[in-house]
């Protein structure tokens, strides 16, 4: 839909004019999987799709809420009485970034906003943080919100999520929508939030990244996630670490050694080798040698699928036809139990690794990507 065509269906819904649309994209997670919240190391990089949001500020205290692609029509909610638990389905998200903005002194009023996304919903390439981030640039910028960086944002869209929508998500997510270059990765350390902007140009290489949609939906709030993220949380203070990115890599078997159970040994190889490969995979990167990063992803997956138990039959399927049909590497990306798997090829083998994958899987929607640009103003 062109910019002009969303003017429209944001007038058609709420009977004026919008004062402005922005863009935020979803996030392919290269590497550096489950380790965002463990004080760790992750690659994305943004994707060319995107939630838009067109937008109006209120002076009456309601915020209404409309998207394209959800059903039941206008959202109506009063801005005084938003508060945890008070708001159900996909317009939580939104409401919990009003709410947190508010909460850390920001004056942010009612408004209308119109939603469109070209990013797949529960695909595991947060669609989520893309509807917040959208959310959060377009109310702060309308409220004339001054000294908030695009960091803080993603900070103030995290604590969004974990406390409003109840979900323990990490800052991955959020900071790739917000930060994230066009033809780059994001290096992030999370401890630390020192990023780096990695070039990224896998067509001047000959090759292609193939993100391959199982359709298997996920959802971080069930309560998995939450286990997960406390399962390495209590392997750390077993290990009298603040978190288990502390763990050296040359230092874990010791660390293994001293755990009480299989359960925590594995989360917690996981996370250490995990921090490891994507060191891995920038080193590569900075040396030019894009196409050995294949078998880095691969075994990240091998990580994902048997020390954390993350991946679904699907994933797994879609990762071994690929290998077979010659791929250069593969993994599940994303929280896992469903969602996407991201796939490196040679571009002269594009056709046939995706027409095997397909053959293996065929609900699988795919599409070959590349680095977007962060979230934006569009007009």
């Amino acid at each position: 839909m062109t910019d002009a065509a969303f003017e429209i269906a944001f007038k058609n819904v709420f009977g004026r004019a919008p004062e402005g649309a922005w863009a935020a994209p979803g996030r392919v997670n290269l590497i550096g999987e489950h380790t965002d919240y463990n004080d760790g190391l992750v690659m994305p990089f943004a994707l060319p799709h995107t939630t838009r949001a067109a937008v109006a500020r209120r002076d009456d205290g309601l915020l209404r809420l409309h998207s394209a692609d959800m059903d039941g029509g206008v959202v109506e909610l009063p801005v005084a009485d938003l508060a945890p638990g008070t708001t159900e389905g996909w317009a939580r998200y939104p409401a919990a970034v009003l709410w947190t903005l508010r909460q850390a002194g920001h004056a942010i009023g009612g408004a209308d906003i119109h939603y469109d996304s070209t990013v797949p919903v529960g695909g595991g390439l947060s669609s989520s943080a893309a509807l917040q981030v959208v959310t959060a640039l377009a109310l702060t910028e309308l409220h004339g919100v001054q000294g908030l960086s695009r960091q803080e944002l993603a900070l103030l869209c995290q604590s969004s999520e974990n406390t409003y929508v109840g979900a323990p998500v990490g800052v991955m997510d959020q900071t790739a929508s917000a930060c994230c270059t066009e033809g780059h990765a994001l290096h992030l350390d999370v401890r630390g939030l020192a990023q780096r902007q990695v070039p990224f140009d896998l067509a001047a290489e000959g090759l292609r990244l193939l993100v391959c949609d199982t359709r298997v939906k996920h959802a971080h709030a069930d309560g998995a996630y939450g286990k997960l993220r406390a399962g390495c949380e209590a392997a750390a203070e077993v290990l009298g670490v603040p978190a288990l990115r502390d763990v050296a890599y040359d230092g874990l078997q010791a660390a293994l050694d001293a755990l009480p159970d299989d359960r925590l040994r594995r989360l917690t190889r996981h996370v250490v080798t995990e921090n490891q490969r994507v060191e891995e995979v920038l080193a590569l990167l900075d040396a030019g040698r894009t196409r050995e990063i294949g078998p880095v992803l691969t075994a990240g997956h091998v990580s994902l699928r048997d020390d954390f138990q993350v991946s679904c039959p699907e994933l797994d399927l879609v990762v071994e036809a690929a290998l077979a049909a010659g791929a250069l590497g593969a993994r599940m990306t994303g929280g896992g139990f469903g969602g996407s798997a991201i796939v490196l090829v040679e571009a002269a083998d594009e056709a046939a690794v995706g027409a095997a994958v397909a053959a293996a899987l065929p609900q699988v929607r795919q599409f070959a990507t590349v680095p977007g640009p962060g979230a934006r103003r569009l007009w």
